[in-house]
């Protein structure tokens, strides 16, 4: 009884190192290495959030050593951040940070007038793909995608 005490006590730095750097430490390489940019924002934020509360915690550390509760609050948010259940770290991403910063704005200036605003409207990662089909087929075959999208969008 007196081992499962101690255990709980120590629930956030048992289970805290685990959970909020080896998972993702592991989960950050395989995503360096997929070919998807989603698991790479996931876990770029992630990163970014975890770094602001540590420095809260460095910054804050006396006022936290009255919360005895903050470690465990801790433990529950980056466990919400980490897991692929909640994808929580994305979700602060697309909801939150991604309306305020405009990153990724640049467009190639050597696209015609039409396409750099077509560019510039779509998400980041659309765009690299926009710009890697313009790389492959042409900018003609790009200005015969957006007109067959014009048309579609008359009809409804």
């Amino acid at each position: 009884m007196v081992m499962l005490g101690a255990i709980a006590r120590n629930l956030d730095a048992l289970a805290g190192h685990g959970a909020m750097l080896l998972y993702p430490l592991y989960a950050s390489l395989r995503a360096i290495e997929s070919p998807s940019t989603l698991d790479d924002q996931q876990w770029l934020t992630y990163w970014i959030l975890y770094s602001l509360i540590t420095l809260f915690e460095l910054s804050c550390w006396k006022v936290l050593e009255w919360f005895p509760i903050w470690p465990y609050i801790k433990l529950t948010f980056c466990l919400w951040l980490v897991l692929p259940v909640f994808n929580g770290a994305a979700y602060i991403y697309e909801n939150f940070v991604r309306k305020y910063v405009k990153v990724g704005s640049y467009v190639n200036p050597n696209y015609p007038e039409g396409q750099r605003r077509v560019l510039q409207m779509i998400s980041l990662d659309a765009r690299k793909s926009v710009e890697k089909y313009i790389e492959k087929y042409g900018p003609e075959a790009f200005d015969r995608v957006i007109k067959a999208a014009e048309k579609e969008a008359k009809k409804h």
